[in-house]
């Protein structure tokens, strides 16, 4: 499955959280409690 997607240039739609900011990481979690949510959130490591 993993090679179709590659193939194919399949990929996930994100949203990236910065980390760092608490009020970023606490909206994206009232979003979620809200449905509304389009895409993934995604906690960016790289910011931790």
């Amino acid at each position: 499955m993993l090679d179709f997607a590659a193939a194919h240039n399949i990929a996930a739609s994100v949203e990236l959280v910065d980390a760092t900011n608490a009020s970023d990481v606490d909206a994206a979690w009232n979003r979620v409690v809200d449905a509304d949510v389009r895409y993934r959130f995604v906690i960016d490591a790289n910011t931790i």
